[in-house]
């Protein structure tokens, strides 16, 4: 599967989801290699909020702070780091090669990108996109495209864990 659309009603189910993303991530080799998430949408859209479910779900516990004025923050977990980037205040793709994020991109690790078009020409398709649009009262619209292998089994594992999972034992029916 390279597309998966679904509708997240309020911030409880996009912490869900985060969490299940992460549980996906969780089974990639990121000590060894980058896996590439880029976070897209408007101010208010959700992007940090997905981000810090999904730190937490891998099990960091201090604080997430936004990066939009640090511009990244590195979070080192006992077998893998991330790295929390936010690209709102870049002006063009320049910037990115100018602050040397293209070797952090290019080492093993989780990669969050915030507001990945401001550094368009500088930073390759990513191995998940997650677009999300906010629709009112923390609703939110999430559209994800898997652009690699890497990407694609996750974003696979990712919709079969969000399956409903059928009933088991006896029905109450029955």
């Amino acid at each position: 599967m390279d597309i998966a659309n679904l509708i997240l009603p309020d911030e409880e189910a996009t912490a869900r989801w985060a969490g299940l993303l992460a549980d996906t991530l969780a089974a990639e080799p990121l000590a060894e290699q980058p896996f590439v998430v880029h976070l897209s949408g408007d101010l208010g859209a959700g992007k940090t909020a997905l981000a810090r479910a999904i730190l937490r779900k891998l099990g960091f516990a201090g604080p997430v702070k936004s990066p939009t004025f640090s511009l990244v923050e590195p979070y080192n977990l006992p077998n893998f780091s991330i790295y929390h980037f936010d690209l709102y205040r870049f002006s063009s793709g320049e910037q990115w090669f100018d602050a040397g994020f293209d070797d952090i991109l290019a080492g093993p690790g989780l990669m969050l990108l915030e507001w990945p078009e401001k550094a368009a020409g500088a930073i390759a398709a990513p191995d998940l996109l997650l677009e999300l649009v906010a629709t009112g009262n923390d609703r939110r619209r999430l559209h994800a495209r898997a652009f690699t292998d890497s990407g694609r089994r996750c974003l696979n594992r990712l919709v079969q864990a969000s399956a409903p999972q059928p009933a088991t034992g006896r029905d109450a029916s029955s």
